[in-house]
């Protein structure tokens, strides 16, 4: 039987449409009955008429990974395991939820599966807690980290996750590690890469220079399932289809969604206008920060990922262009909104 944390996710909603398709036996974890119904619009979309059939081989299992007792009893006749829990937030007063959810919940994971002989486990990573290299230079799974550079909280917590991870593994746990870029798929339309869809649609007239990985979600859960399939283990793999710009993502998003594009560069004095005005909304209102003094510079850099390696260890294995994944996730994000 296949266990899959974060299964009310973007990864793990996805994960369980192409999990269902194979014929699997699956235990499912979530938090709240409103994540179940939001997940299950997700698979409705891609099973069409095989949903309600198919939903039924679905065990629904409500835990937390911070929680060892609850935790432990979803690991009863458990053979395999997608680690796709996690927490995304770049907000200063979330550093402690991201320690507790990322890393504590991680080595949680790893740590029943290890005392339960699970056959093999995949963890969702991210090319945030990737190494960098020089003179833009594409970044590979050998990378170095620099721990003299400063990190944001994201990257540091899944940077920590991804410790436990290869501890485990020194300890016996066969394990496959995926780090994708910027996952674009239907999902959550107020987080992650689901609001690049939903403020465009709102009227978005700036473009972000960043330039980094992104990658379709149907080619992160292909993967993850290929790799669990494979003789391979203890081996991390990138999974970016393409390095672009945000300009050039939102560019094609908002010919999807027949929307004027944005033509405004974003420069460094609004984000940092934008910083400070949002500390002072912090500090008075304690509204949510979504900008910090570390991602400042980050929104302008550019960063290029190899994707070699996954290609070489799954021949038969092809990304999704992004023009195709865009356009099929606006045509989610259209069909909900009639």
């Amino acid at each position: 039987m296949i266990l899959v944390t974060g299964a009310t996710g973007l990864v793990g909603s996805h994960l369980l449409a192409d999990l269902l398709l194979k014929e699997e036996k699956i235990r499912a974890l979530y938090r709240t009955e409103a994540k179940i119904a939001s997940t299950q619009k997700i698979i409705q979309q891609k099973l069409g008429e095989q949903t309600e059939a198919l939903l039924k081989k679905i065990e629904w299992f409500q835990a937390d990974i911070t929680r060892i007792p609850e935790l432990t009893d979803a690991f009863e006749g458990i053979d395999y395991v997608y680690h796709c829990a996690g927490l995304i937030s770049y907000d200063p007063k979330d550093y402690k939820a991201l320690r507790k959810i990322n890393i504590e919940g991680t080595a949680n994971v790893v740590n029943i599966s290890l005392s339960r002989n699970i056959k093999k486990f995949c963890h969702v990573s991210s090319i945030a807690a990737l190494g960098s290299e020089l003179n833009n230079q594409k970044v590979t799974e050998n990378s170095p980290r620099n721990n003299e550079l400063e990190y944001d909280n994201y990257s540091i917590c899944k940077y920590g996750a991804e410790m436990e991870v290869w501890r485990a593994s020194q300890e016996g746990l066969n394990v496959v590690m995926v780090n994708p870029g910027v996952i674009i798929g239907s999902g959550n339309w107020q987080t992650g890469s689901g609001q690049i869809f939903s403020r465009i649609d709102k009227g978005l007239s700036y473009y972000i220079p960043l330039v980094t990985g992104f990658v379709a979600v149907e080619d992160v859960t292909a993967a993850m399932m290929k790799l669990m399939k494979a003789e391979v283990k203890n081996e991390r793999f990138i999974l970016v289809a393409e390095n672009l710009s945000f300009k050039e993502v939102q560019s094609k998003v908002a010919e999807a969604l027949n929307k004027p594009q944005p033509n405004k560069a974003l420069q460094p004095w609004m984000v940092f206008l934008g910083w400070i005005f949002q500390s002072i909304g912090s500090f008075l209102f304690n509204t949510k920060k979504e900008i910090t003094r570390k991602s400042i510079k980050g929104v302008f850099n550019k960063t290029y990922y190899d994707n070699n390696k996954i290609k070489t260890t799954l021949p038969t294995f092809e990304f999704t262009p992004i023009d195709k994944a865009v356009n099929t996730t606006a045509v989610g994000y259209l069909g909900e909104k009639k």
